[in-house]
């Protein structure tokens, strides 16, 4: 498996005991249908959460959560509206990034809770 694919299984399982630590239900991890991804699913409360995680070894080109961009806010919008859809889900929907700089001198997680609205078709 490529490095990068490595450093990404980590930072996903690295945010999910994160989210575990801080009293959120991890739901999903990994869930997919058909084209639409999201990399995890948590609860809270009232609310379900879509996470975005993004792992890099460092930010000297940008930060991980800059990725995260419109193309990729309107494919998350996309892929939970399936995912409420299908498990008729009745909770507030809200989208988070989990931003993840991972190396042999930095290990540094970056929650951002409500990073973004759904994005519009």
């Amino acid at each position: 498996m490529a490095a990068h694919n490595e450093l990404g299984k980590k930072g996903e399982m690295m945010a999910i005991e994160y989210l575990k630590k801080k009293g959120y239900q991890i739901l999903q991890h990994n869930w997919k249908l058909n084209n639409w991804e999201i990399d995890i699913i948590a609860q809270k409360k009232n609310e379900i959460i879509f996470v975005e995680v993004k792992t890099r070894s460092d930010n000297y080109l940008m930060q991980p959560e800059d990725a995260v961009d419109y193309r990729r806010q309107r494919r998350m919008t996309n892929a939970a509206n399936a995912y409420i859809n299908y498990y008729r889900v009745d909770l507030e929907p809200r989208f988070d990034i989990i931003a993840i700089i991972l190396n042999d001198n930095r290990k540094e997680i970056n929650h951002i809770e409500d990073a973004f609205p759904p994005t519009a078709y």
